[in-house]
């Protein structure tokens, strides 16, 4: 093997000073082979390869090798063992061979298999406001002490590359129109068209080209913020390939270490100032005198004004069961209990839960991602309560029922009451006709006065409803007496006076 500049001083002395090889050969101190190899080549640097490389103690060895390997193929690429590991193993089996040949054979059989064809792109350019493309991943975040994986939602405008991130629970339609609503108040507006791949909460159906049958929902939301929805060619990435570097990038960024935190609402304002210290350190791929907050700011007013929230639910009919349940993500929830047994509409937002019976809301709960849980809400179940008294002692809604404190404090005072769930349950009626606020207040007055009994509360309230006295007749001031009779009875005694 020799080196450049031998070979650079071999063709000078022959092509230069026209010497003779056999000359160059004694003054150089190489072979005349070698010589000759140069000046008849033209070329100007050789590179030695072995056409084949002996492994004589890994030959009787390649055919278990070669099934340990295809067995290690089949695993997640970080739970494949290194080449050493490999080695180990087959001199456990008796292979008394040197490290170098497996390593190499590993190499090389993995190599030829990984070897895939290279493929041409077009690079891409948008103009301010004209599109943005959207994504889900799925990162791990330490929730309350405890791992967690959560759907991580991925916004970024095509021109500026400003990226946007939300973590959820799930990756359903109404988390979509929550994330698409809370992007777009984080940018200050909406681009003119949305690049997606065709995940199923958008796309029903793909036909040919780039024709989609999409979701209802999803365009009404689409057209709710005036946005033209386009969806990518199946299987190519590498149409919103914006979106899934951010994926890769930011997830580095953000999620390793993983981060901890107490709710994912402490995650998600967290995560909106991480993405723009982000943006404002890092420079624009393109526009590399600029960083990319820099040319976000310049694109703002080519983005499409903001609207109002999209109404994101997602609808679906079920039937109340006889204890005023109904099932919904996994959970029952309670519902008013004019709603037992009947047909009702469940509408799932991304944090809430409303039920509807005939256009009337009968539930409105919180929601939750749990499994297997069952939410209460006990003043649904009372005008039930008001027919059956004894349930307020074992009833499951009212377990930990947090009462107003002047009925809280009542329902303690009637603990020793020979009556008191009775009692108890008729001031909690006053509270259909009345109103809770007006049930506390009569409570409040009742507590003040030493008294903790149903039927006094039930008059206090009674006494509120009714109508203020009505006032006196006002005498008109040309009717008013100058000198008004004074009120002495004294002056009957004088009746009785003998004359």
């Amino acid at each position: 093997m020799i080196g450049v500049e031998l070979i650079g001083q071999i063709r000078r002395a022959f092509f230069e000073h026209r010497r003779a090889i056999k000359e160059i050969s004694r003054d150089l101190r190489v072979s005349r082979t070698t010589v000759r190899k140069v000046v008849r080549s033209g070329r100007t640097t050789f590179k030695y390869a072995r056409e084949v490389q002996p492994s004589p103690k890994l030959g009787e060895w390649m055919g278990p090798l070669t099934e340990i390997v295809e067995a290690e193929a089949r695993l997640p690429k970080r739970e494949r063992r290194s080449t050493q590991r490999l080695f180990e193993e087959l001199r456990g089996r008796g292979y008394d061979g040197a490290h170098d040949s497996v390593h190499r054979f590993v190499k090389e059989w993995r190599e030829e298999r990984a070897r895939v064809p290279a493929q041409a792109f077009v690079p891409m350019s948008f103009a301010p406001g004209e599109a943005y493309q959207f994504d889900w991943s799925h990162e791990t975040i330490t929730l309350q002490g405890l791992p967690l994986m959560v759907k991580a939602a991925h916004m970024k405008l095509s021109h500026s590359r400003m990226p946007f991130v939300r973590t959820y629970f799930r990756e359903t339609q109404e988390l979509v129109f929550d994330a698409h609503d809370r992007a777009f108040a984080f940018y200050g507006g909406a681009c003119r068209r949305g690049i997606y791949d065709n995940m199923k909460t958008a796309v029903e159906a793909i036909f040919i080209g780039k024709a989609r049958q999409y979701n209802r929902r999803f365009l009404q939301m689409c057209s709710h913020h005036l946005i033209e929805p386009v969806a990518c060619t199946p299987a190519s990435g590498w149409e919103k390939g914006q979106v899934e570097n951010q994926v890769g990038n930011l997830r580095d960024q953000l999620f390793r270490p993983k981060p901890r935190v107490s709710s994912l609402d402490e995650l998600n304002g967290w995560l909106e100032d991480q993405c723009v210290a982000y943006a404002k350190r890092t420079k624009h791929p393109e526009f590399k005198d600029r960083t990319i907050w820099e040319v976000f700011e310049e694109e703002r007013p080519s983005l499409m004004e903001r609207r109002a929230p999209f109404d994101g639910f997602v609808e679906k009919a079920v039937r109340a069961t006889t204890t005023c349940l109904i099932t919904a993500d996994h959970n029952r929830y309670s519902v008013d209990a004019r709603a037992a047994g009947r047909m009702v509409l469940v509408r799932s937002y991304a944090e809430r839960l409303v039920v509807l019976l005939d256009e009337v809301v009968v539930a409105n709960h919180l929601r939750s991602f749990k499994r297997d849980q069952v939410i209460y809400d006990p003043w649904h179940y009372l005008p039930v309560l008001l027919k059956k008294p004894g349930a307020l002692r074992n009833g499951a809604p009212f377990k930990d029922w947090g009462l107003p404190p002047a009925l809280a404090q009542v329902r303690q005072r009637l603990k020793h009451h020979p009556d008191a769930d009775r009692q108890f349950v008729k001031v909690l009626g006053g509270v259909l006709d009345h109103g809770l606020d007006a049930v506390e207040a009569a409570c409040a007055e009742a507590l003040s006065a030493g008294i903790a009994n149903g039927d006094v509360i039930l008059t206090v309230l009674a006494r509120q409803r009714q109508p203020p006295p009505v006032p006196s007749i006002t005498t008109p001031h040309a009717l008013r007496l100058k000198i008004e009779p004074v009120a002495d009875c004294g002056r009957y005694d004088s009746l009785r006076k003998v004359a």
